[in-house]
């Protein structure tokens, strides 16, 4: 009896030895795939800076410089936001902070050519999409970010660029999120004229009809009506707006941004008003992330259509978001944001 009881000691204590060897190798494997913090903040820089850097972009007229910032140190996860407008800021981006740092991930707010913290060089003929895609890829070169661990999540406008960029250089793309821009001007447009403008009151849409009729957009009165009736029910839905938000428009480049967009709200009528690139989304391979909200100034519906125009295309529908679903439907759109980067870095998607 004796004699197998201290087998039986001893079968035990070789299993417990062969567990904390298995726990403890487990554990080590999980550390070595994600950057401790002290590596995490390591950017190696001559000069210590708070990640920010200032990034030289060739054009076909010169030589300039676009701001970008530097959250963090993962050689598997890089993440670049590419702000909308165009010539907004990366200011209303702020929000990943809490959520990518949290995860450990290597991202970078960047403001593109044109806006605020970059160079705003007046030559017109910049500000073109082909121009800012090799823009984009000049940013990707700058950052060491290579397909085996870029990311890019375009917002709006840069919902755009992301995708114009992806039909480029999707060589370079590990993955691709499209939050909140349909593939299509005209038929955005279309959803604004058709959906949207007559869920306002006849009466104030009447008013900001006549306004724009007479191009009288500096009229105070014409962002008096557009505020309430249609940026706080479309654009951002918070009742007190982010301060990183206001920031943002405070910093808007308005002379680059009525001439690729135009000055109305209700579709577009610049640069971009002709942009239409849904038949070409069947060619993008990398696995992609198509956003949508109920409130959108973009159609929920055409989002999750084009999630599946693309080979690997997962949708992510935000119930309570509208073109900024990041801030007013932030849990959802976060969650599923990190849920999908996680899932193609493990092979997922």
């Amino acid at each position: 009896m004796r004699y197998l009881l201290a087998i039986a000691l001893v079968a035990l204590c070789c299993t417990l030895s062969c567990s904390q060897k298995t726990d403890t190798s487990s554990t080590k494997s999980a550390s070595s795939s994600s950057p401790s913090v002290a590596e995490y903040f390591q950017y190696r820089d001559s000069v210590e800076s708070g990640g920010v850097r200032m990034i030289p972009i060739k054009t076909p007229v010169g030589e300039f410089k676009v701001w970008t910032k530097r959250f963090g140190t993962n050689p598997k996860i890089k993440v670049l936001l590419l702000h909308g407008g165009p010539a907004m800021t990366h200011e209303y981006t702020e929000c990943f902070e809490t959520f990518f740092q949290r995860e450990g991930f290597e991202f970078y707010e960047y403001d593109q050519l044109g806006s605020y913290y970059s160079d705003q060089p007046k030559d017109s003929s910049l500000w073109t999409t082909e121009r800012f895609v090799e823009e984009v890829e000049q940013v990707r070169k700058a950052i060491g970010a290579d397909k085996s661990n870029f990311y890019v999540l375009g917002n709006s406008w840069g919902g755009i660029l992301a995708m114009e960029y992806a039909l480029k250089y999707q060589q370079n793309l590990k993955g691709l999120l499209v939050a909140n821009m349909m593939a299509s001007a005209p038929e955005y447009g279309k959803y604004a004229e058709e959906v949207l403008a007559k869920q306002m009151k006849p009466e104030i849409l009447a008013e900001i009809r006549a306004l724009e009729a007479k191009k009288d957009f500096a009229n105070p009165r014409y962002m008096e009506l557009l505020l309430p009736n249609f940026y706080h029910e479309h654009l951002c839905r918070l009742q007190d707006w982010p301060d990183g938000l206001n920031r943002a428009l405070k910093h808007v480049n308005n002379e680059v941004y009525t001439l690729m967009q135009g000055p109305s709200e209700f579709g577009v009528s610049g640069r971009l008003a002709q942009w239409d690139i849904k038949n070409r989304l069947k060619e993008i391979a990398v696995p992609t992330l198509m956003i949508g909200a109920k409130y959108d100034t973009m159609d929920p519906k055409a989002m999750e259509e084009q999630s599946k125009m693309v080979q690997k295309g997962r949708y992510l529908y935000c119930p309570n978001g509208s073109h900024l679903a990041m801030w007013d439907d932030q849990q959802v759109f976060m969650t599923g944001v990190v849920k999908f980067i996680k899932d193609v870095d493990g092979g997922g998607m």
